[in-house]
């Protein structure tokens, strides 16, 4: 009734619904601090140059469940960066168990299926121990042995505000030391499930990628 009279309930259905760990809504601002990551990789070479700090302006969130106890969360901004976050619920204000950010690096179309099959068939590149990205060397982080892994699987769920989508990721991380701090290689194979063609996905993306405290990050 108070809400009723005062019109309390139509302004707290009128607010930016707030998405993941960080609580962040589309539009919001993250500020980042990479100072410290400068710092651990001082005097080293990386794949492209570090992310800068500043502000990430969110304009898409997708979350994925990856286990009975994991939640990914990703918060996408305008220049192809997404800031991940893992936690246990993926519900604003949850503790946070691994925060990272990646950059896109490049990007590779397979013309063909004996193509696809190249790069995520069965004895394809992705998943060997090491892969080589012209000439910088990253180890497997994901998946043990010294035969080819098989690819991690899920379904994020995509909302940019105006439509949300599901999307079959296929995907495999790898790293590299890089001072004191490591340099991340996703390799990642998307597919859009509600785009029925006999495409295995658009294009095999390359995300370079830093692990982050999660006081390195704040919402503004």
């Amino acid at each position: 009734m108070i809400f009723s009279l005062f019109g309390g309930k139509d302004k707290a259905d009128n607010l930016p619904k707030e998405r993941g760990p960080l609580g962040i809504a589309l539009g919001g601002a993250i500020e980042i601090d990479t100072l410290a990551l400068e710092a651990d990789a001082a005097g080293t070479n990386p794949g492209m140059a570090l992310p800068a700090g500043g502000n990430f302006i969110v304009v898409a969130y997708g979350e994925a469940r990856l286990d009975g106890e994991t939640i990914l969360s990703r918060y996408y901004d305008e220049d192809d960066r997404l800031l991940q976050a893992l936690s246990s619920t993926g519900k604003p204000g949850d503790a946070i168990k691994d925060i990272s950010l990646y950059s896109a690096w490049d990007s590779v179309v397979p013309a063909d299926r004996s193509e696809w099959n190249r790069w995520a068939g069965p004895a394809g590149l992705i998943g060997q121990p090491s892969y080589d990205a012209d000439g910088i060397v990253f180890q497997r982080y994901w998946g043990e042995g010294a035969g080819r892994a098989e690819l991690v699987e899920f379904v994020e769920e995509i909302d940019d505000g105006e439509r949300l989508r599901s999307i079959h990721q296929t995907c495999m991380l790898y790293a590299r030391p890089l001072g004191r701090t490591q340099e991340m290689l996703l390799i990642n194979i998307e597919r859009d499930i509600a785009e029925r063609a006999s495409r295995e996905g658009g294009s095999v993306a390359f995300l370079l990628g830093y692990g982050l405290s999660p006081g390195d990050v704040r919402r503004v």
